[in-house]
């Protein structure tokens, strides 16, 4: 399928998705179609980092770290077929601690922690729609990586189902990742000075 077909109809699935060239890089939100710009380099040393110092922590532990492009199927449940399912994002970075959560398309249901890159055309997707869905979908940890800033903000789910604002860091802190007992992340190996 190429992308012009995808003006058909207005509610897509992840049937739909499974039909569509292997290098498009989609996400389906609530049936509405999101197309993604390939990363900067800097956003790829930013994700790189990350992923390597979170899988240096989790080797040997149960949690694993998925870099992007890695399909989460956020509100899938058992028996949904790929008809059913309206929402498909590919975040920067997922960790997932349950293994029958994975399966050879990526994540069925949320992930533990996600971290989203900021990047210009992402900016009001990650505050604002991402941090809604990861919400609703009851991600325990989401943070949002600012390379110009060279900052990451922490939210973290209450008992009431909000993501709220946990902490700041700048890139000379040591950042924690709650859910990962004793897990600290270096911020400045992750945000090099230009």
């Amino acid at each position: 399928t190429n992308m012009a077909t995808l003006t058909k109809q207005n509610r897509y699935t992840f049937a739909d998705y499974l039909t569509w060239e292997e290098d498009e890089r989609i996400e389906i939100i609530h049936g509405e179609i999101f197309l993604m710009s390939s990363p900067s380099s800097t956003h790829q040393e930013i994700s790189m980092e990350l992923s390597r110092q979170l899988a240096n922590f989790l080797e040997g532990k149960p949690c694993r770290v998925y870099p992007a492009p890695f399909d989460v199927r956020l509100f899938e449940q058992n028996g949904d077929t790929p008809e059913h399912i309206d929402t498909v994002v590919i975040p920067d970075i997922s960790v997932i601690c349950d293994k029958n959560k994975i399966d050879e398309k990526g994540c069925k249901g949320a992930p533990d922690m996600i971290i989203e890159i900021l990047s210009p055309s992402s900016l009001r997707n990650d505050r604002l729609i991402k941090l809604r869905l990861y919400q609703q979908a009851g991600v325990r940890e989401y943070w949002i990586a600012d390379p110009k800033n060279k900052t990451v903000q922490v939210f973290l789910l209450d008992n009431n189902g909000i993501l709220r604002p946990h902490e700041d860091y700048g890139r000379t802190d040591p950042a924690k990742v709650n859910i990962l007992e004793g897990c600290f992340i270096e911020l400045e190996k992750v945000f090099l000075e230009q």
